[in-house]
Formats: C-alpha cells, structure tokens, sequence
C-alpha cells in the first residue's frame, strides 16, 4: 500500500531539489577562479605547497586575491599588511556566520563545522530558498562543493603557473588585481557601494607611492568604515534616517 505525499511535502522535495541544484551549479562556476588563484599565488612568489594550504585554509576568494597581490608587490616583506589586508576583506564571514547560525542549528560541533564552508556563495544560496530544508540543504552543497572544487583547481593553477615561469611574459603579474576587480564589480550596484569603491580607489592610487605595498588598501579601507559607520550616500530604504 502506498501513499502519496501530501502537497506540503511534495514542495519541500522541489525546492529541496532545486536548492540543490542551484548549489552544484554556483559550485561549478565557482570553483573555476581557483585556477586563476593558483596561477597568481605561484607568480607571486609562493610554492605549490603553500599555495595549496592557503586555499585550504583561508578558503574565502576576495582575501585570497588581496593576499597574493600584496605579496606579489611587495614580497615577503609586504607579509603582515597582506596577512592584514586579508584578514579585513575576510571579517564580512563573521556576520554571514551569525545569519547563518538558526539555519544550521545543531550541536556546536556542527556550526564549527559549517563555519569553513560559511562564504558569500553559500550563504546566498541557502538564504534564497524558503523551505528549512532547503536552505539546509543549499548551503550546505554549495559550500562542500566550492570547497571541494576550489582546491582542486587551485592545485591545478598552481602546477600550470609553475610550468609558465616568469608571470611578467604573460602578463600575470597584474592579473591579480585584475581579478579581484572581477569579484567586487558585481557588487557595485547601489549609490553608497560605488562611492566606497570609487573613493578607496583612488586613496590607494595616491599612497602607492609613498607607502610599502599593502598598505594604501589598509589605510583606504578606513574610507569603508567611514561610509558604513555614518551610513553616508545609503538611499532611504537601507535605513539611512
């Protein structure tokens, strides 16, 4: 004797479905930047080994990128302003971990777990869905499978970066900032982000000069802080008073 589910559960299963779905196709598209990352990190200077860890364990693209192109500048050297410059673009994780957390409930094992997998891909696809399950769901495919594919192209970026050899001949030595201007530009959608990116960018174009590299993205993320502190050129709706 079989039943037949009920209409409630029958829309679960679809967007329990389809969460996943959206999950393996962000994965997909994702993880392709990993052999970009890879080809950078080893032109920057480090060895397939460590280039590997990095993705291991930082695992968040945008400090990743602003890590390598500090390095890349300045050398290692230049060490603790790309540890910190990475470090400010990766604090955005902490707030996606406190959204996150009703979504993944459980033990406290379980959210330490999650926290490696908590980046902005995953976190949107889970909070896309509107079923508990799927959103369940959706993050958790969509941050197993970046992280999966991530490293593994970032593996292969490295191995095919160490073949090139010298990254001024193919033009890879600006690549990295080339490439973290292709993660932000989507972002840049409402009023007050494209003021912040416009400002920082021209702060860090005038310090270059003058300070060791890493530095003028610090000092031009005091511009972010600034905007978001006050809330400044926020249209009405983001809450600006």
């Amino acid at each position: 004797m079989s039943f037949d589910p009920s209409p409630a559960e029958a829309d679960a299963d679809r967007q329990a479905r389809r969460a996943t779905r959206e999950g393996l196709g962000v994965a997909v598209a994702t993880s392709a930047y990993g052999v970009s990352f890879g080809a950078l990190a080893v032109a920057a200077g480090l060895d397939i080994w460590q280039t590997c860890v990095l993705s291991l364990v930082m695992f968040t693209g945008g400090s990743q990128f602003a890590f390598v192109g500090v390095i890349a500048a300045g050398g290692v050297a230049a060490a603790p302003a790309a540890i910190a410059s990475a470090a400010l673009l990766g604090v955005r994780n902490v707030a996606y971990a406190m959204r996150m957390a009703p979504v993944i409930g459980g033990t406290i094992w379980r959210r330490v777990a999650a926290a490696q997998f908590t980046i902005d891909e995953s976190t949107a696809v889970s909070l896309a869905q509107t079923a508990p399950r799927a959103r369940t769901l959706g993050f958790w495919v969509t941050g197993i499978g970046i992280y999966v594919g991530w490293n593994l192209s970032t593996l292969l970026g490295a191995l095919l970066g160490d073949l090139l050899g010298d990254p001024r001949a193919y033009g890879l030595d600006a690549a990295a900032a080339a490439a973290f201007l292709a993660l932000l530009w989507p972002r840049l959608r409402q009023r007050q982000a494209i003021v912040v990116g416009v400002a920082a960018a021209v702060v860090a174009t005038v310090l270059t000069p003058v300070l060791m590299p890493g530095m003028p993205v610090l000092v031009a993320a005091v511009v972010a802080i600034l905007v978001g502190v006050f809330n400044w050129f926020a249209p009405e709706r983001e809450g600006r008073p």
